[in-house]
């Protein structure tokens, strides 16, 4: 098995961004003078805009964009105003960010690095970090949130969209349920296999307990929710919930 998954990750994205993967695909012009007049909303989940009162006061505000490269919601914050720094561990996402700043003329710190690692920056650092859906190509979050405890200023505010797990117990039609959970390829060398084969890249579902109870573990304190599905299939069909956001303060 591969032994460094989260470069394995890392290549598998920048493939995905070279096929025209939906979360890769940065704003447009358009989007973006809209947003510095006002008229703006950027996802956390597949669907739900993440309500306007979850957000700091975005001007000057220190944000930290993680895992969120791809051009779609740094632009956003940049045109509110904000400062923004952006960690990725794809070489693609993050070249989609600098084409952004650089065509709309702002400023935007790219940083690639690993977020199993030590994030690499100071204590309270950030006013807000926005994290989508991402930690789902992670083994082990709870170390990514205790990070994130550390570099939010006090009072600064986590924004986290999550997997629930159920994406992984289903086949690729959502029809069948095939897998149990935990699902973790690093553990079961047939999965790992077809993951390879799939091109999905290594991915783990997270319990509840890794994902509100580590961030409460971190120190965090939850301060609202929502859920939303995968936009498209068998389960959104159904309205069957596959995703949730979470807004935690740092106390």
């Amino acid at each position: 098995m591969e032994k460094n998954y989260t470069e394995l990750n890392s290549t598998t994205i920048d493939k995905w961004v070279e096929e025209g993967w939906e979360w890769g695909q940065p704003i447009s012009s358009e989007v973006f003078q809209k947003a510095k007049n006002g008229e703006w909303f950027v996802l956390l989940t597949p669907t739900k805009p993440v309500p306007k009162e979850w957000f700091c006061d975005m001007k000057n505000a220190e944000i930290l964009g993680l895992a969120s490269g791809g051009g779609q919601q740094m632009p956003i914050f940049s045109a509110l105003g904000a400062k923004c720094t952006v960690l990725d561990y794809s070489e693609k996402q993050l070249a989609s960010e600098k084409e952004i700043a650089k065509r709309e003329n702002y400023e935007i710190e790219t940083v690639r690095a690993d977020m199993t690692k030590p994030l690499p920056f100071e204590d309270e650092s950030f006013d807000l970090i926005f994290h989508p859906v991402s930690n789902c190509y992670v083994e082990d979050v709870l170390p990514i949130w205790k990070e994130c405890y550390r570099v939010l200023k006090k009072g600064g505010i986590l924004l986290a969209g999550l997997d629930n797990g159920v994406n992984y117990i289903f086949d690729e039609d959502e029809t069948t349920v095939t897998n149990k959970l935990p699902f973790n390829p690093l553990k079961d060398k047939e999965l790992y296999e077809v993951c390879m084969k799939n091109d999905w890249g290594i991915q783990f579902s997270h319990s509840i307990e890794e994902q509100i109870g580590g961030q409460l573990q971190a120190g965090f304190m939850l301060t609202d929710i929502f859920q939303d599905t995968n936009g498209a299939g068998k389960l959104h069909e159904h309205n069957i919930p596959t995703f949730y956001a979470t807004r935690a303060v740092k106390k």
